[in-house]
């Protein structure tokens, strides 16, 4: 029996999202408009910020751009912002978008070199807890100069490419015939322990390599989108922002990589697998072959890609452009001497960090409505009140609890915006300023590990085609990143009220970092002073 249209733009509305979604977003939209004739704009405005966080959460229901996208339209129709105040707040944060655009393209065009790096890793460490370790800094190095995101694509290219080989294999298969990985029933009998081991032995490698991009992402200005617009707001660059962020980050990197160790060897969080040996001679067999078929035209386009990455870290630590310029230049370097010169195989690039430009862009939205109805003044007020080190603390903590459940990109441009406001009125001096946005930045980064809503890298994880076949869902997820929530944010804590205000005076004394003006840009300037 065919639907009427009707029934079919009900069908159409978020579709694939349970009803109950679906009913709960159309509630949001109409609740809104009785909240502003009711309660007025400022109780409408944190209702909304509340139903926003909730299309957040709920990222694994509906990607968060449609039914966000929908509760940002309507708040400018109801005039709780403007369009233009959407726009300045977009411009002004255009650093951001230019490094989504570029940046995130650039590094596709470099995953040949990162595959190879990982499989080498992979299967040329046998220790398991080396190999954890190993995966962790490798995620942390990376994602510090590189993009989190593509940095997991990759490791999920290699862990979905071995785990297809081996299930081939361990279904009575060739290396090179048709087969689904994704179903077990040819699985042979006698291979189904060696397979859910190996499925346990992969899923502890991409937790300890998401955990791994955590920890190098809030180390430097284009780890995580948030790090540039703070560093923004702040007018640091590229090395002052890394000195500024050592005091937290260092110890929590130490920790985060001590508690690596720890939960392999005691087998705690479900972590402890290991590479069962017949295993890793069909891996090892099957990478043999692959590499007596790697041709000089090969070899030529992986040294093309390290060159790039050479240039690519050169220039972001000497800030020889803006972030996304340098993104650019990657792009244009990598396809030119690989020859990768149609327009469709360089659009395939961009497909990845498209999506997320756009959300963020929808985030401004709901930021513009936070400032134009002031909905944080109260908030910045009682943490500004507090002394010295709790207020440091306050603020860690504060954005790390709503980035666990929200986005960080999203808390910090919230509590960012907030301070530099107040540091405009003079409510605070520079220096207060400058410790704060340290406190923002790794609030947002470190403790959001506890779930796959804070990081983007674990909600790319968490979607992607690899989580059902290693097991990986979200409930195991947070559980195993139980340990590294406690232990990392707890360093983090310690450290913001111990280390950081001692710190930051040691550094200016070395000249490593120095004191700016007051206050460093205008709101929506384009421009350092």
């Amino acid at each position: 029996m065919s639907r009427s249209i009707p029934q079919e733009l009900a069908q159409n509305f978020l579709n694939h999202t349970p009803t109950w979604y679906k009913l709960t977003i159309v509630g949001f939209l109409l609740l809104n408009p009785v909240l502003i004739l009711t309660v007025g704009p400022f109780v409408t405005g944190w209702v909304l910020i509340l139903e926003f966080i909730f299309t957040l959460a709920m990222a694994l229901k509906s990607y968060p751009l449609q039914p966000g996208g929908l509760l940002a339209i309507e708040a400018v129709l109801l005039g709780m912002t403007t369009p233009a105040m959407v726009y300045h707040e977009t411009v002004n944060n255009f650093q951001v978008i230019l490094l989504l655009m570029f940046m995130v393209a650039g590094i596709y065009f470099m995953k040949d070199l990162l595959l190879f790096l990982f499989t080498k890793i992979l299967l040329g460490v046998q220790s398991k807890h080396w190999l954890a370790l190993l995966f962790s800094i490798m995620g942390a190095f990376l994602s510090a100069f590189l993009d989190a995101l593509t940095v997991t694509a990759v490791i999920i290219a290699v862990a979905t490419g071995f785990y297809s080989i081996y299930h081939r294999v361990a279904s009575g298969k060739s290396y090179t015939a048709s087969h689904d990985h994704t179903s077990d029933q040819e699985v042979q009998e006698l291979n189904r322990e060696n397979l859910e081991n190996f499925r346990g032995f992969l899923r502890n490698l991409m937790m300890h390599g998401a955990i791994g991009t955590a920890l190098g992402g809030v180390c430097t200005l284009v780890g995580e989108p948030q790090n540039l617009l703070i560093a923004d707001r702040a007018s640091w660059e590229f090395m002052e922002f890394v000195f500024r962020m050592a005091p937290i980050t260092l110890p929590v990197f130490v920790m985060g990589l001590a508690t690596c160790l720890l939960v392999e060897k005691m087998k705690w969080f479900d972590y402890g697998y290991e590479l069962p040996d017949p295993v890793r001679h069909i891996l090892v067999e099957y990478e043999t072959e692959q590499q007596k078929r790697r041709d000089k035209d090969d070899i030529a386009k992986l040294i093309v890609q390290a060159v790039a990455g050479i240039w690519l870290i050169i220039a972001l630590a000497f800030h020889l452009a803006e972030v996304g310029i340098i993104g650019l230049t990657v792009i244009i370097l990598i396809t030119a001497f690989n020859g990768i010169i149609e327009e469709h195989q360089i659009g395939e690039a961009f497909k990845e960090a498209l999506p997320f430009t756009a959300l963020l862009v929808v985030f401004f939205a709901i930021v513009a409505v936070i400032q134009e109805q002031n909905l944080f003044a109260g908030i910045i007020g009682y943490g500004l009140s507090l002394d010295g080190t709790h207020q440091i603390g306050m603020f860690y903590l504060a954005n790390g609890i709503l980035s666990a459940i929200s986005d960080n990109v999203f808390v910090a441009t919230v509590y960012i915006n907030e301070v530099f406001r107040a540091l405009q009125a003079g409510a605070i001096t520079r220096d207060q300023f400058d410790l704060l946005a340290v406190a923002i930045n790794t609030g947002t980064n470190i403790p959001s590990v506890a779930t796959p809503n804070g990081q983007a890298a674990f909600l790319f994880l968490l979607t992607s085609s690899l989580a059902p076949i290693i097991r990986l869902s979200y409930g195991r997820m947070v559980w195993m990143a139980v340990p590294y929530t406690i232990t990392m944010t707890l360093v983090g804590l310690l450290a913001a009220y111990v280390i950081l205000e001692p710190a930051t005076s040691f550094l200016y004394d070395l000249n490593l970092i120095q004191h700016h003006s007051l206050p460093g840009k205008e709101i929506g300037g384009a421009g350092h002073h």
